[in-house]
């Protein structure tokens, strides 16, 4: 777990960029360079919280992969629809040419008026996939950043970051050459009846079941470690019944996660989460990989939002996942 805080990840220039493309394919190269780059072993916070009292009880948490959030205004209007004090975000860019070169997570915080903890996932060392490069009015990115958020209109503490288990799927990727690896991000929220633990994450796509069940037993393991005691929100893409068919009971992790105590809310079962967007093109997919995973909290009415902005555009292929917290259990 990485508790270090910076203002700013540090950047990597882009000529040392460049030169991680071929060295980060070997796995332990590649390794190295994680280990050894700023950006990768601290979490950035900024924002403001204004919310100056403790959390109070019952409010509404969102959880929403914005697909590297092109749309940052709109996605912030749609998210004040359900007026979330915490906000759960994955597959959010920093200084990529697709999106502008905006930090997406630190522009989005101050359209809330919210405090954020942020952590990298993927050190991109290209611009993205053809569609992708559709949107880039640049050659370079200017970061290359692209990871995790957690937003809170209240004070967070603690922050962390947890590296999940994990084999560098996408460090040999012929299109998207990317140095790092699925991570979570996370903090302590205090609430008027005491402390709990929010924490963003992302599960791997690119593998099976199997793999995202050994993701999430980590997760826990090292959550419990660190947090024994306190009540336990995970939320975000749990990629769950990918190269399984779109099975999502097939996913061993909600089986994992009931032996430790953890239940899961999604909105209806027979409601998905996916839809094709602007990016990711495939009207025949339709999937439900958005979860929250909770322990000693009491869950009321969970569902989901469509990421369709009032005036048609598709803000993400993610809809947003909502669930209402109405207390400690």
């Amino acid at each position: 777990m990485i508790v270090e805080t910076t203002p700013a990840l540090a950047i990597v220039p882009l000529i040392e960029r460049n030169m991680l493309i071929d060295r980060g394919r070997d796995r332990i190269q590649h390794d190295r360079i994680l280990n050894a780059l700023a950006a990768f072993n601290a979490v950035e916070t900024g924002g403001v919280a204004r919310a100056l009292q403790p959390l109070a009880f019952p409010f509404t948490v969102a959880a929403w992969n914005l697909e590297r959030c092109l749309f940052v205004e709109a996605s912030a209007r749609r998210l004040q629809s359900l007026d979330p004090p915490l906000v759960l975000l994955s597959e959010m860019d920093a200084g990529m040419a697709r999106t502008a070169q905006r930090h997406t997570t630190g522009d989005l915080a101050d359209e809330l008026g919210m405090a954020y903890a942020y952590a990298l996932e993927f050190l991109e060392l290209g611009l993205g996939s053809d569609t992708e490069r559709e949107f880039c009015a640049d050659d370079e990115n200017l970061w290359g950043f692209h990871g995790n958020a957690l937003l809170s209109r209240h004070a967070l503490s603690q922050p962390f970051l947890i590296r999940l288990e994990g084999d560098r799927l996408w460090r040999n990727d012929p299109d998207q050459p990317r140095i790092g690896e699925r991570v979570a991000v996370g903090a302590v929220i205090e609430t008027v009846s005491g402390p709990f633990v929010a924490v963003s994450t992302h599960l791997e796509s690119a593998t099976t079941a199997a793999y995202r069940e050994r993701q999430t037993v980590d997760l826990i393991d090292r959550l419990e470690s660190a947090f024994a005691g306190l009540p336990i929100l995970i939320g975000g893409d749990l990629n769950t019944g990918n190269h399984a068919g779109g099975d999502f009971e097939a996913e061993g992790l909600f089986v994992r996660a009931a032996e430790r105590g953890f239940e899961r809310h999604g909105g209806p079962l027979e409601a998905m989460t996916t839809r094709p967007s602007l990016i990711t093109r495939w009207p025949e997919r339709a999937m439900k990989l958005d979860w929250f995973l909770s322990r000693g909290l009491r869950i009321g009415e969970s569902g989901i939002l469509s990421s369709v902005d009032a005036d048609g555009t598709v803000l993400s292929d993610h809809d947003i996942v909502h669930a209402r917290i109405e207390g400690f259990v």
